[in-house]
């Protein structure tokens, strides 16, 4: 049986901390994408930036979250030393898989470098119900920058997994975190991971990369600043499987 941990704190602090190896780290950080201004940038939360006003009053009990007011060189920064704490634990060959949007998509790139990856690619993450824009092309999609800790191995028993996904965030009382990704894709994603291996997710939200681990047989370990949101996670894992004892 699959077994998980979830770490309640901020990922800087925490991550110096582990020891044991991952075969990969799979995330969503804060995007701190679209502030035009330094005003709009430092004063829009995180519900303002992500949920439609129709969104907001839908699940208005979706609860903001930290670490979305940093300029695009901060973000760099901040992002670029996390993923080295990451590639630290990540097994040679092991994969690092990081969302981010068009706005962040240089700065994930060379963030994802100078941690000490090797840049393999960019997938697609499509999101059918995105809103139309009049007499603009319509922003659909988000992207996944991806690469691997030195060279990757196949093995005897090869995964072949596709540059295009496509979800939609849950809706209405489902949709539990205010930038939580379709559990569709995240299962397909984890299998990056051999059968058994392990799945790290520095900011875990809701965790629903674990959820999509632990369903897929993989092991979990995750990280969440929020509270809030690492209560959810917590309940959201126990209901598939029991924590390790010393995470409990």
């Amino acid at each position: 049986m699959p077994s998980w941990e979830l770490h309640h704190g901020d990922a800087l602090t925490i991550l110096p901390t582990l020891t044991a190896q991952v075969d990969a780290v799979i995330c969503d950080p804060p995007y701190n994408s679209g502030g035009r201004t330094t005003t709009e940038r430092t004063t829009r939360t995180a519900r303002g930036k992500y949920l439609s006003e129709g969104g907001r009053h839908a699940v208005p009990d979706l609860a903001d979250f930290a670490g979305e007011n940093r300029d695009q060189r901060a973000y760099a920064f901040w992002l670029s030393q996390v993923l080295a704490h990451t590639h630290r634990i990540v097994r040679p060959g092991g994969a690092a898989l990081v969302f981010t949007d068009w706005r962040q998509l240089p700065t994930t790139t060379d963030a994802l470098q100078a941690a000490g990856y090797t840049w393999r690619g960019i997938a697609v993450w499509n999101k059918p119900l995105a809103r139309p824009q009049k007499g603009r092309l319509k922003q659909d999609c988000e992207f996944i920058v991806w690469g691997s800790s030195g060279a990757m191995i196949p093995g005897n028993n090869p995964v072949y997994l596709p540059g295009l996904y496509t979800g939609s965030q849950p809706r209405g009382n489902t949709r539990q975190h205010i930038t939580q990704k379709p559990l569709d894709v995240m299962r397909q994603l984890v299998r990056i991971v051999p059968e058994g291996g392990t799945v790290l997710d520095w900011c875990a939200g809701s965790a629903t990369t674990g959820l999509a681990a632990l369903l897929e047989g993989r092991n979990f370990i995750g990280i969440e600043e929020s509270a809030h949101y690492a209560a959810i996670a917590r309940e959201r894992l126990a209901a598939t499987t029991p924590p390790l004892p010393e995470a409990a």
